[in-house]
């Protein structure tokens, strides 16, 4: 029979997700003069993140999202609004109701987007033989290389690749964080991020380079990562991709399964007046 998660595994995996971004915006946070802008406020559960010089929406987004959120909906639009700062909210299945889904429609947001989070219980990971990639764990004098992978790896500008440096050399020594990458022919191909809290792995980033894809680095980043969540006691590993992605077919390869499908609701521009 197939298993289902349970409820509680659900809220156990979207409290994952949002310890590890309010973890590493905190990091970014305290680097001096804050020059990335972080701000992050509360309202229940739920989590806003704001970046003043970093747009994307991961950075500007509420996690953690509930019901009873439905009385702050107004506040947490405003203090995005107030920032000029388009923002996104996440949206976990079996964690809000109609009520306050029929609220953020009646404030112009709409459901733009599907993201897959995926689990497994590191033990079940089954033992594969040596296929020779080459992964280590990347030094606090790696990170130069770690951003270039970071920015070519997922299509940002390479002006991009001091700023990734600094925002991710600060979690280097920070409780929870491992840093790894693939290589081949001892050149930097592939690299993953992985943050552990609570007996949780959270699988936080991967990327490989275009001209190294399709040779199996990201499984054996994956398979890498979860290996040492179980050395290190963790009951539960975490990840996110796109539905149907390979990054998808990669998890289930290794034995992740589908947590739940997140829902991504965005505020509908309004449509430009034909001249």
């Amino acid at each position: 029979m197939p298993h289902l998660p349970s409820e509680e595994l659900i809220h156990r995996i979207q409290r994952s997700e949002t310890e590890y971004m309010y973890d590493r915006m905190q990091a970014i946070e305290g680097r001096t003069g804050n020059p990335e802008g972080i701000e992050m406020v509360r309202f229940g559960q739920a989590l806003c993140l704001y970046s003043k010089t970093m747009p994307w929406l991961s950075f500007n987004t509420v996690k953690g999202l509930r019901s009873e959120n439905l009385k702050d909906l107004d506040a947490i639009i405003d203090f995005y609004q107030s920032r000029d700062r388009k923002f996104q909210f996440e949206i976990v299945p079996a964690m809000v109701n109609q009520a306050l889904l029929s609220a953020l429609a009646d404030r112009g947001f709409f459901q733009s987007a599907f993201h897959n989070s995926m689990y497994m219980n590191p033990q079940e990971l089954v033992d594969m033989p040596d296929n020779g990639i080459v992964i280590k764990r990347i030094d606090k004098d790696e990170f130069e290389d770690y951003a270039k992978v970071h920015c070519l790896g997922t299509g940002l500008p390479v002006q991009g690749i001091p700023s990734v440096a600094m925002n991710n050399r600060v979690l280097h020594a920070r409780p929870g964080w491992r840093f790894y990458m693939a290589y081949v022919d001892e050149q930097p191909a592939a690299a993953g991020v992985m943050h552990m809290n609570h007996s949780t792995a959270s699988l936080t980033f991967a990327a490989t380079l275009p001209e190294y894809r399709r040779r199996g680095l990201h499984q054996e980043l994956l398979r890498r990562r979860i290996r040492d969540a179980k050395r290190e006691g963790c009951n539960l590993v975490v990840g996110q991709c796109a539905f149907l992605s390979q990054s998808h077919r990669d998890m289930e390869t290794v034995g992740m399964k589908l947590g739940y499908v997140r829902t991504t609701w965005t505020e509908r521009q309004p449509e430009s007046s034909a001249e």
